[in-house]
């Protein structure tokens, strides 16, 4: 099957998810589950909300393919984290958690199933979290899961494309926890998560929608674009939701307070497989 993805925000058509079934924290990764490690996650209503978005998505016409999910990977609902698209190319993450690799191993059968071309990732790690496309561009987190090296190997794979490193600072765990794009000329950013460095860069490129400490704990960047400017969001996120409906934006919100008590949101419990440019 045809896999594309150009940017963040074409019209997406197919996806892969997974349930939270099995969803828990158990070694604490990020400052978001350090603060819920006591609650810890409630499956049931994790499962309930991840339900709802996935309703919300086939309500927009957009394909759903779930992966078999099991009773030990309790990371599975993030399933951007283990693959990306670039192009029309469908790479395999290199995951620096051991216990993360057998995701991918899950993701590359039900590929080979459908018979979906992929490329794996060798070497270095890299995780999807920290790519993102706009065209030609390609943006990259460095941070504690991917390398500059990493960058530098995808780099010789990609020569017609620009690769941008954005090392990320203070305890940010992946680029779409600090920076989102959702249309050509707008980009959601918490600038304290990226050096000044990159903040200049990305402000020369895209205006740039501020989001809070308080809403970058909530996941505030962490949208789903799904075309035609249409945006999903967290309820609790209202400042965000504002500044997107005041430029236009069509913003869907959908309670995810559960899941993202494990670090990730909207952006990061997707894989796009296929976005069509209008």
């Amino acid at each position: 099957m045809t896999t594309v993805c150009q940017s963040e925000y074409d019209r997406l058509t197919r996806v892969i998810v997974a349930e939270p079934t099995y969803m828990a924290i158990t070694e604490v990764i990020n400052e978001t589950q350090k603060h819920f490690l006591t609650d810890n996650i409630d499956t049931e209503v994790a499962t309930h909300q991840h339900q709802m978005f996935v309703d919300v998505l086939k309500n927009e016409g957009i394909e759903v393919e779930h992966l078999p999910v099991k009773d030990h990977l309790n990371e599975q609902v993030f399933t951007r984290d283990i693959g990306f698209i670039l192009g029309k190319t469908l790479f395999i993450a290199n995951m620096a958690s051991n216990i993360r690799k057998e995701e991918t191993k899950l993701l590359t059968d039900a590929l080979e199933k459908s018979n979906t071309p992929f490329q794996p990732l060798v070497g270095p790690s890299i995780e999807g979290g920290d790519v993102l496309i706009d065209g030609k561009t390609i943006y990259v987190g460095v941070s504690e899961r991917t390398t500059q090296a990493s960058i530098d190997l995808l780099k010789q794979q990609l020569p017609d494309y620009e690769l941008c490193p954005l090392p990320l600072v203070g305890d940010i765990l992946h680029l779409d926890c600090t920076f989102n794009i959702v249309s050509q000329t707008d980009a959601l950013i918490y600038r304290d998560g990226l050096t000044d460095e990159a903040v200049e860069l990305l402000a020369q490129r895209y205006n740039l929608i501020d989001v809070s400490a308080d809403e970058q704990f909530t996941l505030g960047t962490n949208v789903l674009s799904i075309g035609d400017k249409k945006v999903i969001s967290l309820p609790n996120n209202q400042a965000v939701n504002k500044q997107l409906k005041d430029k236009g934006y069509q913003v869907i919100e959908v309670a995810f307070d559960e899941i993202i008590k494990s670090g990730g949101s909207f952006r990061c419990c997707t894989l796009p497989v296929v976005r069509v440019q209008d």
